[in-house]
């Protein structure tokens, strides 16, 4: 984590360079399989079973894209002492094979388990799996140890029972080894928020009146795929009578003179994700409107000011409003509003900071944790409101800001 402490945070261009130390990706690989291998050893398990996307690229450094996200058929195993084994959806484990070295051929496999139930556990190939997965544990010497599973479809739970596994919780295990960032991560993180620099530069210049949210989300998604995305996973886009309560997506509504607007942006860069909110409102700017962003800054800047290693989450949360200080009935019903999130491979990691949580149950913030910090105030009108998010990194002797966009205080668009 070299240079956390001086300097601006490196966000170099995207091209591998001989005259610049850019992101080493072999350092990277490296870095994140020791973690999990850690885990690993740290645990009762004999091996992990998972199926979490962003698990599985985080061990074996494969990635195939978001379509296939959601349905439960890519997995990877990790024994102790083992290397890597992945099982991908049909074709893509032979590209593995040719094109990600740091995998043996041979622990490539081809697999399908059922694409969320379309493919009925009647058909065995959940049981087939199981049974590959066992005969490999016992060839390992690890038949009675537990086996470690992040998220799972519960036939496949089921069946790995009926054949006699002992199932417990890996993904507490891998969220915990995720939580750290090495330098790499961090540089990544840092270019996918420039990225979103330069768009919210083109939300400003074409936020005015008679364009819809839904055009704004559409020039986002362009240009983030532009500068070299590799999945724009959200884009919030709120405006006017929308903005409160925040419905947390997009619509088809005209932005019209005078709204409050702000967008979140989802996105990622090599897999590293942004969460990134900004406020503005729209050819001019009431009083109320102004009122409300004052207060969610000063929020977000109490909590920023907290952020440094030793300092546990409840005392960031604590600097928050209470919910029902802000027009809600408990901090179930805010959740979200007032809140903090690791960020990484996930969108939503380690540390979770909010009212709802960390009051129960506070971690030790840590050099090297990278998570984004949101405010949200509702405004007097009894509609606008005001949306800020910074993405911070801890560092030995505090925090640093990844989102560089200007939100220390409300910027009108295109003012008349």
């Amino acid at each position: 984590m070299n240079g956390l402490n001086s300097g601006p945070l490196p966000a170099p261009g995207h091209m591998g360079v001989d005259y610049e130390q850019r992101v080493d990706f072999a350092r990277l690989r490296d870095h994140r399989l020791s973690r999990a291998r850690a885990a690993l050893e740290s645990s009762e398990c004999g091996a992990f079973l998972l199926f979490d996307f962003y698990n599985i690229r985080y061990v074996t450094q494969t990635w195939i894209g978001g379509a296939l996200g959601d349905k439960m058929t890519r997995y990877a195993l990790l024994t102790r002492g083992g290397p890597a084994r992945l099982w991908d959806f049909g074709s893509a484990a032979r590209h593995h094979r040719l094109y990600s070295p740091w995998l043996d051929p041979a622990d490539c496999h081809a697999g399908m388990l059922g694409l969320r139930g379309a493919i009925a556990p009647t058909a065995g190939l959940m049981a087939d799996a199981v049974r590959q997965i066992k005969g490999m544990l016992a060839d390992a010497g690890l038949a009675d140890a537990p086996v470690g599973v992040d998220i799972v479809e519960p036939p496949f739970l089921f069946e790995m029972r009926r054949q006699g596994l002992r199932v417990v919780d890996a993904q507490q295990l891998m969220l915990d080894a995720r939580q750290i960032k090495s330098s790499d991560e961090i540089m990544l993180l840092t270019q996918a928020a420039a990225m979103v620099d330069g768009v919210y530069q083109d939300i400003v210049e074409a936020l005015k009146p008679g364009i819809r949210e839904n055009e704004i989300v559409a020039l986002a998604n362009k240009r983030l795929y532009e500068m070299g995305s590799d999945q724009v996973e959200a884009i919030n886009a709120v405006s006017g009578e929308r903005c409160n309560p925040h419905p947390h997506n997009f619509s088809d509504r005209l932005i019209r003179p005078g709204d409050q607007a702000f967008f979140d942006i989802i996105h990622s860069f090599n897999g590293y994700r942004t969460c990134y909110y900004r406020t503005f409102s729209v050819g001019s700017a009431t009083a109320a409107q102004r009122e409300a962003y004052v207060k969610a800054r000063e929020w977000m800047d109490a909590s920023i000011s907290m952020i440094k290693p030793g300092v546990r989450t409840d005392q960031v949360a604590a600097v928050w409003p209470e919910a029902t200080s802000f027009g809600f009935e408990n901090e179930m019903a805010a959740f979200g509003l007032q809140f903090g999130h690791g960020l990484g491979l996930g969108l939503h990691e380690r540390p979770i900071i909010s009212r709802l949580n960390s009051m129960r149950e506070p971690i030790e913030l840590q050099a090297g944790m990278v998570f984004a910090l949101e405010t949200y105030c509702p405004a007097s009108d009894g509609f606008s409101a005001a949306r800020i998010e910074e993405e911070v990194v801890v560092t030995p002797d505090g925090c640093r800001v990844l989102t560089l966009f200007p939100a220390q205080d409300l910027v009108v668009a295109n003012a008349y």
